[in-house]
């Protein structure tokens, strides 16, 4: 069973679904959208475009893709896995759907949908397979939303921006199937096999997007990001050169608007850059000292963080020496023309003991790394203006079962809740806090025990709990799960679970000499954006 249909532009995704599901209870993921419905149809939806004026050329207009915010997502999400059926022992082999070429309209929202086949050939009655999707030109990549709708059927959405008509590949993996990511040594039964690889033709219809606008404040408080990497230029002679850098592209070569705003060079990718539903400014690093000037910035999570703040240092800020930057420090740092200063501290969250690992959120079991945490808040005269926090990683580890990391995830939201308190009852403004979701792990480490399955739905455990304590309020999420996905599928763009390691010339992990570290570079600037938007 194979249906494809476009989404009227006058309905978001959640509405024209719910038009199915409405007395039903849904799941929303910000990540691998789950819906849950006692029976599904598709049936062809033709749009009714809003006037927008008594002209009758007005074009119609359609939404930027967007995946749907989360509803009660890990209470749903748990009582579906533990679901009893009479396919729980079925296995997906295959899926419904053709391998056959297809044009699509752009920039319109179009939806596949199929059905998951087991070993004997049948269709499936639950759902729970990850599968992975890519779809990418020269000048495209981007992770299509998938969903699962629980009943064995999935559909996957597909869009690209205007200017990105011609010759693409949809690619669909099967890694996981029926939660078994989930699951605390999952490796034994990873599946990993690609079930289709479609060209798809993309033309050009009358139908216009929404213009693509620099990210301001309130676009951080989106709980899950479906954006794109688009390439605007390529050196096609570019090498890594003696530092282990890709300098492919001057300093002064600008971006292409709307999709970034400043200079593409700067972000040695040699020519990508991420946009989603906003798109990003690339600081100078005058611009990025002047932002965060006489700031505070704290960082609690995993060893990201710590490739991110010595890249933002290096690569934005033009410091040269960053040896302070490890798991734990708390360094003030000053603008090589002496002019502004910024302090930057760092709390490791893989372990209480900073040369240890894979505890997680249950290091906040020892109390002196408990207090060590509060007093950054607590003991001082100011406290920090950003907090920017993680967990992932070391937990998909440490858990044994998802229950256990939901209930340690919550009391990891109250902790950060009590600490807040503290700050307002010493009088004190409240730090804007950031959620910097986990990478989706690359290469061999999409089989272990933090596979992107995994990551992806302790990314939304995590960001439910702390979203609904009110902690994003003034801050919001940073979706590094999605700006990491399109490269996730070999260790070119990271060892596995580092995309920001430091450039060297060096033999890398793949047996190639360099490495590509842009896609930390590109974090960087977007969490500038994130700060710098107040």
């Amino acid at each position: 069973m194979t249906t494809l249909f476009k989404h009227s532009p006058s309905l978001p995704l959640l509405s024209l679904l719910s038009l199915h599901c409405c007395s039903i209870p849904s799941l929303l993921s910000p990540f691998i959208v789950l819906l849950l419905f006692s029976s599904f149809h598709f049936h062809p939806h033709y749009p009714s475009f809003p006037s927008f004026s008594s002209s009758p050329t007005t074009p119609p207009s359609t939404p930027w893709i967007s995946v749907p915010l989360t509803h009660n997502y890990t209470s749903t999400l748990l009582s579906r896995w533990l679901t009893s059926s009479p396919c729980n022992n079925s296995l997906t082999t295959e899926i419904s759907l053709p391998s056959t070429p297809i044009t699509l309209p752009s920039p319109e929202i179009t939806t596949l949908t199929f059905h998951a086949i087991d070993e004997e050939g049948k269709l499936q009655c639950l759902g729970g397979d990850y599968f992975e999707t890519d779809l990418s030109s020269p000048s495209w990549k981007s992770r299509p939303p998938v969903v699962d709708h629980g009943n064995g059927t999935y559909s996957i959405y597909l869009q690209v921006g205007y200017g990105f008509t011609g010759e693409f590949n949809l690619a669909i993996t099967l890694l996981f199937r029926h939660y078994l990511g989930l699951k605390h040594s999952p490796e034994r039964f990873k599946f990993r096999k690609e079930l289709r690889n479609i060209p798809v033709r993309f033309v050009q219809s009358s139908v216009v997007l929404p213009n693509l606008e620099i990210c301001k404040s309130d676009d951080f408080l989106r709980e899950a990001w479906s954006g794109r990497w688009t390439r605007h230029t390529e050196s096609r002679d570019c090498e890594v050169d003696e530092q282990g850098r890709y300098r492919c592209l001057g300093p002064d070569f600008a971006c292409m608007q709307p999709w970034c705003h400043g200079s593409l060079g700067s972000l040695e990718s040699n020519g990508w850059v991420y946009s989603a539903h906003c798109s990003f400014r690339i600081f100078t690093q005058e611009s990025a000292w002047q932002c965060l000037d006489k700031k505070w910035l704290f960082f609690w999570g995993d060893s990201n963080h710590v490739d991110t703040i010595r890249n933002l240092l290096t690569f934005v800020f033009g410091v040269t020496d960053t040896t302070a930057v490890q798991r734990l420090f708390d360094r003030n740092f000053t603008s090589p023309n002496g002019l502004w200063s910024v302090r930057i501290t760092n709390v490791f969250n893989g372990h209480w003991n900073h040369t240890r690992n894979y505890l997680g959120v249950d290091s906040l079991d020892n109390e002196e790394y408990v207090q060590l945490l509060k007093g950054y808040f607590a003991n001082e005269d100011s406290v920090p203006d950003v907090a920017m926090l993680n967990s992932g990683l070391h937990d998909g580890v440490h858990f044994r079962s998802l229950k256990r990391f939901a209930l340690s995830a919550e009391r990891a939201a109250n902790f950060w809740v009590e600490v807040m308190r503290h700050v307002d009852a010493r009088g004190k403004r409240r730090p804007r806090i950031f959620y910097r979701t986990t990478i989706a792990t690359a290469g061999y480490a999409r089989d272990l025990a933090f596979n992107p399955h995994k990551m992806e739905v302790y990314n939304g455990i995590m960001v439910e709990k702390i979203q609904k304590k009110g902690l994003l309020r003034d801050g919001g999420v940073v979706d590094q799960f999605d700006m990491s996905f399109p490269w996730h599928y070999d260790n070119r763009y990271s060892d596995g679970v580092h995309y920001g390691r430091a450039p060297a010339k060096a033999r890398w992990r793949d047996g190639k000499v360099g490495h590509h570290y842009f896609v930390d570079l590109m974090l960087c600037h977007v969490l500038l954006n994130a700060i710098c938007n107040e």
